[in-house]
């Protein structure tokens, strides 16, 4: 056992170096200057050709003033709020330290300074990582200025460098940021609202900040911010600092701030492409949004300049040639776009609005909110091809299998029950049209964007599979709709242009995914930040998937509702979309090389609810394949101009031809054996075709069926096709009708088969 004497002497010692290392660390650290910290810099954006875009900072936002211009309602606002023992305390909270140091122990996150002192410190301490080394340096330097500094000079310098939101730092900027009025003119009203902003500004601006966080709408925003507001009045009452009288009159009203303003520089789309960069930056860096203000930072993105002017061109063209802003109905149109490079997932162009300089703060291009509708079956058709439906044995299922295409249908269960109201009254599933469009192939509903068949296939193959395939595709979580009910099949989800471009990019790439991006580096004084490595590509749906909704898609441009697509001149795939009392109407279409989305929608600009589109540009309602398609046909043919057309990989044919119950079977294919004479050739036989209105030539003839097709397998329609199947099948029961240029498995012959597939009609 060792003597008490030693005891005592290593505990003599190990106090004694605590007392040097603290008197050491104490005379080595320097006391913050609040002027040093107002020195900012701007942050500067580079094209993706290394050629700058914009450089914008808050250096120009910035200044300092004295104690004695701070109203002494900012004063206490922020004393009741934050510190309440601030004249009294040491600056220093022993226990929050501890805490701290033991969140980072464990690897977690530290917290702010619990004091008004500790806080000065951390907004004037530069170095935002969070280790144990910082940790200390700023209890050292807290200390240093509680026995170095006055109370109000302390409390001033931290309403000096307190990051209030908007890029305003310290309180003269933000109250010239928010009421437009110097510091010292502030009422005790005004005062509360901006110490209510001190709490984070992302959440407590009411004006919203949805591009950092989705839950900072400018709806929760004002709610948290009046009642944060309200509290902080309180306090100051209760606290003494306020008369009755004078939080009376405090209380009586909110003192709304002004709306926000652009800043030097970010106009036009700038303002949408920067606004991008930095959301990207701060979500995939340690780099707080208080030290991306600060400036300093080089954002070399994705941005393409001539991409992002041709699609800016192509929305002002169609804006000015099918909207007239006197006419009530084409008042607050928005439009989005976002433009994404398959099997890369570089964002080149967007589209966010009509600038920041016209009071247009929301990126259109990466708003969640607008719903999707019809542009969000191909991710239905995609699932019924990798999973199949209930009863298809867990096979998936070939896009020709058929359903019922009628207006007004009600939903079957798998159990065989229907879907109902909340009145138990049957839930009926409408199409925009009566149209009597019987059982069609899911290659003909997508064609003409037929709900019912859709909804039914969704069920069949449950719904979770179409989210876990939206999923896999690029589309984010949180923007899919919670309830997977039937309307889940078509398009209540409100993904964001960028992602929706992205996700039919997976499909463009046969099936190879890459999360969309907007920055490739970020530098500092030099040194490369860490955290902007290329998104990895990765195989997210079948090769053969992808290409069979391509082809799928190819053929909505062809013979379907994008039919205005086919003026780009090129070989591309895409899908229409509008949703429910015409709120919304999408197109997203891709070629090879670039995938491109565009939304249209009516705001009401004072609650940002989604208005009727219904008499929009004169037009009963907007569809998918009007306005928006002109404008994406319009930007693709100026961003690929001079590019070639390397078309899209062949779809192999895929799963089994699966139809819903109830739909009527087809009559088999006849073969007329050698042995067979014309006398002995049986009946023609009704034929199967689709409802009215015909399929299209091209519409099935990759796997023999048509009335005139020209495909590899020939065709079974009335002329059986060039290819395998002959020029004419013949149409009646003789051998004079045998085809003689024919070159199929079997030639056309009387009611024979017209392809390699045969059929009924040849």
């Amino acid at each position: 056992m060792p003597s008490w004497k030693l005891v005592t002497g290593l505990f003599i010692g190990f106090v004694g170096s605590l007392v040097v290392m603290v008197g050491v660390g104490y005379a080595m650290v320097s006391i913050p200057n609040e002027n040093d910290a107002a020195k900012s810099q701007n942050n500067v954006y580079y094209w993706a050709d290394g050629s700058q875009m914009v450089a914008t900072g808050t250096g120009v936002n910035r200044q300092n003033v004295t104690i004695d211009k701070i109203p002494e309602a900012m004063q206490w606002a922020v004393i009741s709020a934050e510190n309440k023992s601030f004249y009294q305390d040491s600056g220093v909270d022993p226990m929050g330290i501890a805490r701290a140091l033991a969140n980072m122990a464990r690897g977690g996150q530290t917290q702010g300074g619990s004091t008004i002192t500790q806080q000065y410190v951390k907004n004037t301490y530069l170095s935002q990582d969070q280790t144990v080394t910082r940790k200390f340096k700023e209890m050292f330097i807290s200390i240093k200025v509680g026995t170095k500094r006055t109370k109000p000079q302390i409390l001033q310098g931290y309403l000096n460098t307190s990051y209030y939101g908007r890029g305003a730092y310290g309180i003269q900027a933000a109250a010239r940021t928010y009421y437009n009025k110097d510091a010292v003119d502030l009422k005790p009203s005004e005062c509360a609202f901006l110490a209510s902003l001190l709490k984070g500004a992302t959440y407590y601006d009411p004006a919203g900040n949805e591009s950092l966080d989705k839950a900072a709408t400018a709806s929760a925003n004002l709610k948290r911010s009046k009642e944060r507001w309200s509290w902080i009045l309180g306090e100051m009452h209760k606290d003494k600092h306020l008369s009755d009288a004078q939080y009376q009159d405090a209380i009586k009203k909110y003192p709304m701030p002004r709306d926000r303003k652009a800043t030097k520089g970010m106009t036009g789309q700038i303002s949408y492409l920067a606004d991008t960069a930095k959301k990207y930056v701060l979500s995939h860096s340690n780099i707080s949004e208080q030290e991306f203000d600060r400036g300093g930072f080089q954002i070399y993105t994705t941005f393409k300049r001539d991409k992002v002017n041709a699609l800016n061109a192509a929305v002002k063209k169609i804006q000015k040639e099918r909207l007239n802003p006197k006419r009530e109905l084409d008042k607050y149109v928005q439009f989005g776009a976002a433009s994404v490079v398959p099997n890369d997932g570089a964002i080149v162009a967007l589209y966010g609005g009509d600038g920041y300089e016209n009071g247009h703060f929301t990126n259109n291009a990466d708003t969640q909110g607008v719903p999707v509708g019809s542009t969000w079956k191909p991710f239905v058709l995609a699932a019924a091809m990798q999973y199949g439906t209930y009863d298809s044995g867990g096979e998936g299922i070939s896009p020709l299998s058929k359903y019922n295409g009628d207006d007004h249908l009600k939903v079957k269960k798998p159990d065989g029950s229907y879907y109902l109201n909340k009145d138990n009254s049957f839930f009926f599933q409408k199409n925009e049209s009566p149209h009597k469009w019987g059982y069609i192939t899911l290659r003909k509903a997508m064609e003409q964007s037929i709900n019912t068949p859709f909804v039914q296939l969704g069920v069949d193959v449950g719904m979770s599979h179409v989210r876990d395939v939206a999923r896999s595709a690029g589309i984010l979580d949180g923007s899919m709709s919670v309830d997977l009910n039937p309307s889940f099949a078509i398009g209540t989800s409100t993904p964001s242009a960028i992602r929706m471009a992205d996700a039919y990019a997976t499909f463009a790439a046969s099936g190879k995914q890459a999360d969309p991006y907007s920055v490739t580096a970020v530098k500092k004084d030099g040194q490369d930040q860490p955290g902007f490595a290329k998104p990895k590509v990765k195989q997210a749906m079948q090769a053969n998937i992808a290409n069979n909704v391509t082809d799928v898609l190819e053929n909505v441009i062809q013979n379907g509702t994008a039919q205005n697509a086919k003026a780009l001149g090129r070989t591309a795939a895409g899908k229409t979309g509008t949703t429910d009392k015409n709120k919304s109407a999408w197109f997203v279409g891709y070629t090879q090389q670039l995938s491109t989305s565009v939304a249209m929608f009516r705001e009401n600009p004072k609650n940002h609810k989604l208005l009727s589109m219904n008499g929009t540009a004169g037009k009963d309602s907007i569809h998918g394949g009007d306005i928006p398609t002109q404008v994406w046909t319009e930007y693709m043919r100026a961003a690929l101009k001079n590019a070639n057309d390397p078309g899209f990989p062949a779809a192999v044919k895929i799963g089994k031809v699966n139809d819903e119950a109830g739909a009527p079977s087809p009559t088999p294919s006849i073969t007329i054996t050698p042995s067979q004479t014309p006398s002995e050739s049986p009946s023609p036989s009704p034929s199967v075709t689709e409802t009215s209105p015909s399929p299209s030539a091209s519409e099935t003839c990759q796997w023999g069926w048509g009335t005139n097709c020209n495909g590899a397998n020939g065709g079974n329609g009335a002329n059986g096709g060039t290819d395998t199947g002959g020029t004419n099948g013949g149409t009646t029961p003789s051998p004079s009708a045998t085809d003689t240029t024919g070159t199929g498995t079997t030639r056309g012959n009387g009611n024979g088969n017209g392809g390699l597939f045969g059929g009924q009609n040849g």
